[in-house]
């Protein structure tokens, strides 16, 4: 077989891959008129991954489950956008890890405004101003983002998914040779995390690493000045043109950091492969046994929780707190549905939503 009739091959598959994704347009244009009539919400992340979970599971390679669901998200982004122009803010700026996780659950098309602050992503959905809020909520390394746990407390944003993505630095520069480099720009905690490959790389050599408030500016300036280099993400290499020279030059490739993607009066319906999340604003915190109680019910119904985190109610001089608590399961489901009726005074219900892990 001859190269040109592999490339014969490919461009005929091509045609057929063309023809059937204008086909899945025409079917998702027909089902977002369905939508439109009855003010359904067109971003169905429950069905989403309905939809990647039966694709893996026919699937017989070579594509493994990675390439799989990047390329079906594209797909997803690009029907969504079809129906409705989508506008998501995110925690800038462009090129941040946070950037990255936007991207990973609502494809390359969709309009992003990065922001300056968590508050101001908040601020952005809240008003209208973006449909959608991408925030980080933890890192596996760093652990809890306060701020981000008190603005759910605060504003009146629901969950609408999750996203969890592993945090990879890439080695940017424009300058094939190692010896040449003068600078290095990237953030102090990138720095940190990336040592091994610094000090293996570098030893020796003159090369100056140079903090920056961003891993995305170290990018930009790398892209600038010559015989310079930035770590950064992938997403900020290739947003400022950078070559990538090294890529996963972390110390440990078992950082993970989380993100929440907020939006107004959101609903997921049941997947079967839930989590909810909620806030218990429980009284008189200070008496022995309120909150072993409270969480009693959900022991005694076998719901499992997954994280209690405490936050201060900042209210009079005394020490009370608040807690945020997300469990498995749906807030439909009937056990966990009577603890929510059973608290509608005590407990704030952020959202149910498709767990990803």
């Amino acid at each position: 077989m001859t190269l040109q009739t592999l490339r014969d091959q490919i461009d005929a598959l091509d045609d057929q891959l063309l023809l059937l994704l204008n086909q899945r347009m025409d079917c998702v244009r027909q089902v977002g008129e369905l939508k439109r009539s009855t003010n359904a919400i067109i971003y169905r992340p429950e069905r989403e991954r309905q939809i990647l979970d039966r694709i893996f599971d026919q699937n017989k390679g070579p594509l493994n489950q990675a390439a799989l669901e990047a390329i079906f998200l594209e797909i997803f982004a690009a029907a969504r956008n079809m129906e409705l122009p989508e506008r998501v803010a995110f925690l800038g700026p462009e090129g941040s890890f946070t950037h990255q996780a936007a991207e990973s659950r609502f494809g390359a098309i969709s309009a992003y405004t990065a922001q300056p602050t968590i508050r101001s992503v908040f601020e952005s959905v809240e008003t209208g101003r973006a449909r959608f809020g991408v925030v980080p909520i933890e890192n596996n390394r760093e652990g809890i983002v306060n701020e981000t746990i008190d603005l759910l407390n605060e504003k009146d944003l629901m969950i609408a998914a999750e996203a969890e993505i592993p945090v990879h630095f890439t080695f940017a520069t424009q300058t094939e040779n190692l010896a040449d480099i003068t600078h290095i720009y990237s953030k102090d905690i990138a720095f940190r995390q990336c040592s091994k490959f610094l000090n293996d790389s570098f030893d020796g050599l003159k090369a100056e690493f140079v903090p920056v408030e961003s891993t995305s500016k170290a990018a930009k300036m790398a892209a600038q000045q010559p015989n310079t280099a930035a770590i950064c993400s992938h997403i900020a290499a290739k947003l400022f043109g950078v070559p990538v020279l090294f890529d996963n030059i972390e110390d440990s490739d078992l950082n993970r950091t989380r993100f929440l993607l907020l939006a107004k009066d959101f609903r997921n319906q049941p997947s079967g492969r839930d989590k909810t999340t909620l806030i218990a604003r429980l009284p008189n915190t200070n008496s022995p046994g309120v909150l072993a109680e409270f969480l009693q019910e959900f022991n005694t119904r076998g719901i499992n929780l997954t994280k209690i985190e405490s936050r201060p109610l900042r209210e009079g001089a005394t020490f009370r707190y608040w807690f945020l608590i997300e469990c498995e399961g749906h807030a439909d489901e009937p056990d966990l549905h009577d603890i929510l009726n059973h608290h509608t005074a005590d407990v704030k219900w952020l959202g149910s939503y498709v767990r990803v892990s």
